[in-house]
């Protein structure tokens, strides 16, 4: 895939707007547009023009005008791939993006693969590799706050933290072996205490970095919620109503959700995957059964369980099966909603009674709703924005949402933990020296200082043709 010395194209805007843009790159881009573009002012020469600027003509085959067109002209640095480059706006007929490419290749230009554009933009060192992965994040974004993280990533506040970490190790390392130099004179360039405090917090930082990835991946791909509880206590009636329609049959029978259904909806930026499960209860119907095990399996994939409860249960029954789901899910970034469901069949004071005899945890939230008449929902959205990801996401911290990056960095926090064992053990510095270099190693690999064929085809080959 690597052909830097190729001029490429490709269409670089989606099909179904008025206008289309298809952009050339490569050392060759303009001699080849001059093959096929006539401006209006026949004395302009593409190739003599400053970057940043925009040229009116006719695409043209022999004497045939294709289409009016304005051509940008880019100067390498300062073009998307770091090259030079063009990019035709044309009306975005199919027919019209179709000849004008085939009369480019025709010329000179091959077509782009996936993701090509945006490769060379790293091999020419506009970006680097985490902000490449990061452009794919941005055109797959379908809330803020999921742009928010890839915009963040793309303008470089990730790499700028794992650039951090590689300079402390890079100091830490050349310490080492200078000293490994001078091994014969028994010379200590640094003290062993200080340099396992600049190790631990190196550490720290990396495992922080880590850490974050489950929120970032949730807000990436959609934070999933379970809805639970026990047959007809209403699971089915507050998925339809927090979508808005009748995604869920809703019946009197108990035992109508046989199997999940999902569907997602945006709240305050941030996208959840609502999940109606089989109820929880005891059963010989195997196909019942079969549902009820799906529910164990999504509340054990669920980052919240909203377990659904009747007015009418008894404070005692709301407990046990709380306690129960608990036990489940055994993890504290795990939340669990109590949301006590048809209040509108009950007093006030009912409700008063229920909540004084409620047990909750610390991260428990308890809401009491009537599904059927949409009562409480609003509350029930804004509990699940402020809870469960929204003050993590107002702060400045990085947080990361690739599966490489997460992987990676447990491999550095690996390596350092060796470091730090290391020192506590006084094992000799040649040793010590292969673990700090194998973290750089591993933090380079993030950001594309260290690369191989199969990480970079991993990375370019899901991206969208243009880009």
């Amino acid at each position: 895939m690597i052909r830097l010395e190729e001029t490429i194209c490709a269409p670089a805007s989606a099909v179904g707007g008025a206008i289309a843009v298809i952009r050339i790159s490569g050392s060759q881009c303009f001699s080849i547009c001059e093959k096929i573009f006539i401006p209006l002012d026949k004395s302009i020469k593409l190739i003599d023009q400053k970057g940043f600027t925009i040229v009116f003509g006719d695409i043209r085959s022999g004497e045939e005008i294709i289409d009016e067109v304005l051509v940008s002209v880019f100067r390498a640095p300062h073009s998307y791939t770091g090259e030079n480059s063009v990019e035709i706006s044309c009306h975005a007929s199919p027919y019209i993006v179709k000849r004008i490419l085939e009369l480019l290749i025709i010329n000179g230009a091959m077509s782009a693969k996936p993701g090509e554009f945006t490769q060379r933009a790293f091999f020419n060192g506009r970006i680097d590799l985490s902000q490449a992965e990061a452009v794919a994040d941005i055109i797959a974004s379908t809330t803020r706050s999921a742009h928010k993280l890839a915009i963040n990533q793309m303008r470089g506040g990730f790499s700028l933290e794992i650039g951090r970490l590689r300079y402390e190790l890079l100091n830490f390392a050349s310490l080492i072996e200078l000293e490994l130099d001078f091994g014969e004179e028994d010379v200590e360039f640094a003290d062993r205490k200080e340099l396992k405090s600049i190790i631990t917090s190196v550490k720290e930082l990396a495992d922080r970095l880590a850490d974050s990835f489950l929120l970032g991946n949730v807000v990436k791909n959609g934070i999933p919620v379970a809805i639970v509880g026990k047959p007809n206590s209403g699971k089915s009636t507050l998925l339809n109503a927090l979508l808005m329609e009748e995604k869920a049959i809703v019946s009197e029978i108990p035992g109508t959700t046989r199997d999940t259904i999902e569907d997602t909806i945006v709240i305050d930026g941030i996208e959840y995957r609502f999940i109606d499960t089989a109820g929880l209860h005891d059963t010989t119907d195997v196909i019942e059964a079969l549902g009820i095990k799906k529910t164990y399996e999504k509340i054990s994939q669920a980052s919240v369980i909203l377990l659904i409860d009747e007015i009418s249960d008894s404070a005692e029954s709301i407990n046990k099966r709380a306690r129960a789901i608990r036990e489940m899910i055994r993890d504290s970034e795990k939340r669990l909603f109590i949301l006590i469901n048809k209040i509108d069949q009950a007093s006030p004071d009912r409700q008063s009674q229920i909540a004084e005899k409620i047990s909750l945890e610390e991260k428990d939230t308890l809401l009491f709703i009537s599904a059927k008449e949409k009562s409480g929902l609003d509350d029930l959205r804004l509990k699940l924005s402020e809870v469960v990801v929204k003050e993590r996401l107002s702060s400045d911290d990085v947080i990361i949402t690739n599966i490489r990056h997460y992987e990676t960095l447990l491999r550095v926090s690996e390596s350092l933990e060796r470091v730090i064992t290391g020192l506590d053990n006084q094992i000799p510095e040649d040793l010590i020296a292969i673990d700090i270099r194998q973290a750089i190693h591993y933090l380079g690999e993030i950001t594309g200082q260290i690369t191989s064929d199969e990480i970079l085809g991993n990375i370019f080959k899901n991206f969208c043709v243009g880009k």
